[in-house]
């Protein structure tokens, strides 16, 4: 009787405390996400106007942005609002009746881990599966409005099998490319010949283009120029894969999912990034549930406050600034690690382990007092 009423009370305790945590995440994350709406419309939204897409095409842009705005936004939001959840249980002498009532912060923390692990693996869902598809939609819709897509002057590299294509203008949502060169080169990476095309269509499934030159590398010495027909388009045997938005999300959204990147790390699918930084974001994407775990475990100091001292205590904003410390430093790992400057395993849990080790010590001091 004993075990089933302790089980019971721990029940209501865990549904409690995950109504409270989620509560004021999400209404954090809907407030962050607005703040950062608001100033992403800002800065669009003359843009917008002048290509004459009107109030619709401002809410289109919005909608498509917001997924990735809500990614962005989740680590902060889980940090407020734990914060937000512990300061209130903890002016209110919520956690002064619940230690009487015998429990510890290690039971505390075990009972705030669900809301917590399910608030990560909702995020990883959302960039996995949603953000990719939006943001090749929205950098699709946003070069086939734009009437100066073919001018502007860029330099996009993309590997498919063992071609490497480089992209000077880009226009059509992906549908036409223009100053495009193409490096074939054999199974042993050694280049053979060397393609350049005035313009590339996309029609009926196909890529079509106009080569104006073709060099042929006969060995490391010898470049031989091989007549080309005059304005004659070609078939090019890119691969399928190669779609108009497949090539937007190479080289203007760089956002994709899990098996996404894995196919173009084996190389069945073209890709435009090194290794490193596919297992670098793949290792981050997985690790987002532990990676909220430390955002509650920096904000469970708040819990010793006392409770006289309520709001004018500045251990909440030690902790929100730990908090934003945690995430310019795993960010700048991060960043370290898709450039390949440091190993991705290293750009990914360092950051975390530290921090991990930093709250288990500091909440030792304060038991020990």
């Amino acid at each position: 009787m004993k075990l089933r009423l302790r089980l019971a009370n721990g029940t209501v305790l865990l549904g409690y405390l995950s109504r409270e945590l989620l509560s004021k995440v999400f209404t954090t994350t809907a407030i962050v996400v607005a703040l950062m709406e608001i100033l992403a419309l800002l800065e669009q939204v003359t843009e917008i106007m002048h290509r004459k897409l009107g109030l619709s095409g401002v809410l289109y842009y919005a909608v498509l942005h917001l997924p990735l705005l809500l990614g962005n936004a989740m680590p902060i939001a889980v940090l407020i609002g734990t914060l937000l959840t512990l300061q209130q249980l903890t002016t209110s002498n919520e956690i002064s009746i619940m230690r009487a009532a015998g429990l510890s912060t290690p039971g505390l923390i075990k009972l705030l881990l669900p809301a917590t692990i399910a608030l990560g693996l909702l995020c990883g869902i959302v960039d996995d599966q949603i953000t990719p598809r939006t943001e090749q939609a929205l950098a699709q819709w946003w070069n086939t409005t734009s009437r100066h897509a073919m001018t502007h002057r860029h330099n996009y590299w993309i590997r498919a099998d063992n071609d490497l294509i480089n992209i000077t203008y880009l226009g059509g949502g992906g549908t036409m490319m223009n100053d495009v060169t193409v490096y074939h080169r054999d199974q042993r990476s050694l280049l053979q010949k060397i393609t350049t095309l005035e313009d590339v269509h996309y029609i009926h499934g196909h890529w079509y283009g106009t080569p104006t030159h073709v060099l042929s590398v006969i060995n490391p010495t010898r470049v031989d120029l091989l007549d080309t027909p005059p304005g004659q388009s070609v078939r090019l045997n890119w691969p399928a894969s190669l779609t108009p938005g497949y090539i937007i999300q190479l080289t203007v959204s760089f956002t994709q999912s899990i098996n996404t990147m894995l196919d173009e790390q084996r190389g069945v699918l073209p890709s435009s990034q090194s290794p490193s930084f596919f297992l670098t974001e793949i290792l981050g994407r997985i690790m987002l549930p532990v990676t909220f775990t430390v955002m509650l475990l920096l904000a469970v100091p708040v819990v010793y406050i006392p409770p006289r001292a309520g709001t004018r205590s500045w251990l909440p904003i030690w902790c929100l600034g730990a908090g934003l410390l945690f995430i310019v430093f795993q960010g700048l790992l991060r960043a370290l690690g898709n450039a390949g400057t440091l190993p991705s395993l290293m750009a990914i849990f360092v950051g975390i382990l530290i921090f991990i080790l930093g709250v288990i010590t500091v909440l030792l001091r304060i038991e020990e007092r």
